[in-house]
């Protein structure tokens, strides 16, 4: 049995057979979008366009994120994961949230598991 895939048009649903993938470049990134001719013509005239603004455009680079002191950060565990925290939380029908795993649940993990103690390393 055949099967034919119909590649459409990102922008504006056209199913012709012109329509692919195309790759272009701003500002550094790289993209892909299916396109058809006429569309593909369209973003060239508007990357023309607008190449001069990027080109003379300074980069924003994004704010970092502040950290948390050592002291108010979960030590890691030693040989363990968090999903294995879940999976042992689970089985011993203690509720974990789907985001953070509260330090209660890690102390108890470690209090279970002896050899997951996180080692004691000096700050700096």
């Amino acid at each position: 049995m055949a099967t034919k895939t119909i590649v459409v048009d990102d922008i504006d649903g056209y199913d012709g057979e012109d329509v692919a993938r195309r790759e272009f470049e701003v500002g550094g990134g790289k993209y892909a979008i299916d396109l058809g001719d006429a569309n593909y013509k369209k973003l060239g005239e508007l990357l023309a366009e607008l190449a001069p603004f990027v080109e003379r455009a300074a980069v924003v680079k994004q704010a970092g994120r502040t950290r948390k002191s050592s002291a108010e950060t979960t030590p890691r565990l030693q040989g363990y994961t968090n999903t294995d925290v879940r999976a042992w939380a689970a089985e011993q029908g203690i509720e974990v949230g789907r985001s953070k795993i509260d330090d209660e649940v890690y102390e108890r993990f470690v209090a279970a598991h002896p050899d997951a103690r996180p080692d004691a390393r000096p700050a700096g």
